[in-house]
């Protein structure tokens, strides 16, 4: 495919790419913003594509992909890293907490901190916002493992929280 071909490509589905930006984003500006680093990404990785009849779920790749990497790096940043006797991480704004959903957090983490180390530390890095390659290369073990582990321990936390479970399905 020719450079001209393939922006005519990604411009013919410009407009579809913006609808579903602002379904990730719900926000026209944050939507802009997002469409148009999908549309650089895209043209600036060109050469990775290889195959046209892929072409429209490949964009919508690289634009699911960005919002999450936005997202995470959005989360990180509105972390402040405080040493409490326990080393949690707060969030910037602090709302009120219903009794309910403090009984569940310690119930929870009660569970994390129950699996063992081998699949609670990897498990917790992931839910920090960490990438699994990130994961992988920080405790030195392959990527492959630290998928598993995290697999394990969330079907680990699924067994020993059952009550939780239909609130997310």
């Amino acid at each position: 495919m020719t450079a001209i071909e393939f922006t005519n490509k990604l411009l013919s589905i410009e407009s579809k790419l913006k609808y579903f930006a602002f379904s990730l984003t719900t926000n026209h500006e944050e939507a802009k913003d997002l469409l148009q680093e999908t549309m650089l990404k895209a043209l600036t990785n060109r050469d990775k594509f290889t195959d046209p009849r892929n072409f429209n779920s490949w964009a919508y790749t690289i634009m699911k992909n960005t919002f999450i990497n936005n997202y995470r790096r959005n989360v990180k940043s509105n972390t402040i890293f405080n040493k409490t006797e326990n080393n949690e991480n707060l969030p910037h704004k602090q709302e009120a907490i219903s009794p309910e959903s403090e009984h569940a957090y310690k119930e929870i983490r009660k569970k994390v901190d129950g699996l063992q180390n081998d699949f609670r530390v990897p498990f917790q890095m992931f839910t920090e916002g960490f990438k699994y390659k990130e994961i992988a290369e920080k405790l030195e073990i392959p990527i492959g493992t630290v998928k598993s582990k995290i697999f394990f321990a969330r079907q680990k936390l699924m067994e020993n929280l059952p009550e939780y479970i239909s609130e997310y399905k």
